[in-house]
């Protein structure tokens, strides 16, 4: 199954058992929860560390659905424009270059 295909699986399902579909800033709340739980896990080195980072990605799928965007066509496109940008390395982080003539 390929991530357009589960992107329409995980709306069916929140249809299917009467969960939100609607209340996009609720979707927002949700999807915060549970990257909160997925750091606990990863914090507490707990073993549904797994099992919290798919539930990010169901509700990601699912908001993706509901506002109307391919996740998967989203995801082609940013890491193709990641790919082009340049970063310099300052301190301990990494700051993006604008322009090449800043280099």
């Amino acid at each position: 199954m390929d991530l357009k295909e589960m992107q329409k699986k995980v709306y069916e399902n929140k249809i299917k058992h009467g969960f939100n579909v609607t209340d996009v800033p609720m979707e927002f709340c949700y999807l915060y929860g549970e990257v909160a739980e997925a750091y606990d896990a990863y914090h507490k080195n707990k073993e549904d560390l797994g099992s919290e980072l798919a539930d990010i990605g169901i509700y990601l799928l699912g908001l993706s659905e509901i506002l109307g965007y391919d996740l998967h066509d989203e995801i082609v496109k940013k890491m193709e424009i990641n790919a082009k940008r340049k970063y310099i390395k300052k301190g301990n982080s990494y700051e993006r270059i604008e322009n090449a003539e800043e280099l």
